[in-house]
């Protein structure tokens, strides 16, 4: 397949009226696309990279959900800041036995992901590596003044994470260790494979003026509430007894992934107390719970179960540390 072949495959999928719904002017087919700002919206822009060997393994990884979960981690960057996901561009580097079968379960958990987040693909570059090399750059729009931050958590704030922590990395640890062909509906490995970006909820908090800072959480809770608090200039008390953990594996392990698992891609915020009392336990069934609370001390700490209190140290994904 020529590169030609390749890119009427991976625009195969856009629609006229999607792209139009979407206000994208100009889509695939030129030097680049056209988008048409709305009225009385700012922009949003972000990207991710999704690395073969880093981020997926191509052996074990079902071709959909490296598609599915490619456009996810780039999405949930707009959820994190209040935003509506409008469109995408992709980046796909790979080598020429892969422009077949896998390219079209690639692209079809793409689409699939697409749709679930009304995110269009409105263009991007293709090129042949040994390796697979996946960006994705999204852009996303909130009212002006909306858009969640990590700058402003205040002291006294309380912290709230989504979900359950440490399923994500559960689902990592359980693939690597499965032989044959990866089952994409295995219940351990969904939250890894398939990601959920929680767009409603941080459009919610944006909207009504809830959260005073917040931030996906894709590196794991420890580092990514480090970053908070470095650009907030606060620090922060956890308490694990708090916690929404794994409650299927050993105490001392579920508090661990808690912590430190990466790729949750749940939402952390905070909420000044004064309106704690309108954060619902659960939103649209997705569980909110308050784990702690930011302090004046610039310092990351954790109350144990047991009452005595330890300096948190980020221990999360960093593709720079040793």
């Amino acid at each position: 397949m020529n590169e030609e072949q390749v890119l009427k495959r991976i625009a195969s999928g856009a629609k006229a009226a999607r792209l139009s719904a979407a206000g994208i002017h100009l889509g695939i087919g030129d030097d680049a696309a056209l988008l048409a700002p709305r009225a009385g919206r700012e922009t949003i822009l972000t990207c991710d990279w999704s690395l073969e060997g880093t981020h997926f393994l191509r052996d074990k990884h079902p071709a959909d959900a490296v598609g599915w979960k490619s456009l996810a981690r780039a999405v949930s960057d707009v959820a994190a800041m209040g935003g509506t996901p409008r469109c995408y561009l992709l980046s796909l580097a790979l080598p020429a036995s892969h422009t077949g079968r896998w390219l079209e379960e690639f692209l079809r958990g793409l689409r699939r992901a697409s749709r679930a987040f009304r995110c269009e693909l409105a263009g991007g570059d293709t090129t042949r590596r040994n390796e697979i090399l996946i960006n994705i750059a999204v852009a996303g729009e909130i009212a002006p003044g909306q858009a969640l931050r990590r700058t402003s958590a205040r002291a006294g704030d309380l912290i709230y994470v989504s979900g359950r922590l440490g399923e994500a990395d559960r689902g990592w640890e359980h693939l690597q260790k499965m032989r044959g062909r990866v089952r994409a509906d295995d219940r351990l490995l969904r939250k890894h494979l398939y990601p959920e970006p929680r767009l409603a909820l941080g459009e919610w908090l944006a909207e009504n003026g809830l959260a005073t800072a917040a931030m996906d959480l894709s590196d794991g809770l420890s580092i990514d509430l480090s970053r908070l608090c470095t650009a907030s200039r606060v620090g922060a008390l956890v308490d694990v007894a708090t916690l929404p953990m794994l409650r299927d594996v050993e105490r001392e392990k579920a508090v661990k992934l808690a912590l430190h698992g990466g790729d949750d891609y749940e939402l952390l915020f905070t909420v000044a107390p004064r309106k704690a009392h309108r954060i619902p336990r659960k939103f649209r069934g997705l569980r909110l719970t308050p784990i702690g609370r930011i302090m004046s001390e610039r310092k990351i700490e954790v109350r144990a179960e047991n009452g005595s209190v330890y300096r948190l140290r980020p221990g999360g994904w960093d593709p720079f540390r040793r």
